[in-house]
């Protein structure tokens, strides 16, 4: 959690004539979490997302409280250990399965081998640009 940092307002098109102007102090929570007893933070560990802008070392900010969806990214477990992916529904089949967003990676379906949990919604990923 960061709090207490300042945040500068800039312009993406012109330039602002109000320079150096601090708008408010930075709490991520205010803007990221809408229901803070359910969201975790998780670090993301390879690269099976790359292509939905998730990156090997990013931080996802995961919301156990929301139902998954179509298309929704999720954290599932899968017996037992943890991984992301893109819950997408056969449109054939009519069964889920998790997407994996980087053609190097299978897809897993769901199926009852597998003792299968979705443990949360990916609602943000924190990563850096440098």
């Amino acid at each position: 959690m960061i709090n207490n940092e300042n945040i500068l307002t800039v312009a993406a098109g012109f330039p602002s004539p109000a320079e150096n102007y601090i708008e408010e102090k930075l709490n991520l929570d205010k803007h990221l979490i809408k229901n803070k007893e359910s969201t975790f933070f998780v670090r993301v560990s390879g690269d099976s997302m790359i292509n939905v802008g998730i990156f090997d070392n990013d931080i996802l900010v995961v919301d156990r409280s929301l139902v998954p969806v179509r298309q929704s990214i999720v954290i599932a477990s899968i017996d037992g250990e943890l991984v992301v992916k893109k819950l997408v529904k056969d449109k054939i089949k009519k069964d889920f399965y998790l997407k994996s967003e980087n053609k190097n990676y299978p897809d897993i379906r769901l199926n009852s081998n597998s003792d299968t949990i979705i443990w949360g919604i990916v609602t943000y990923t924190i990563h850096s640009l440098v």
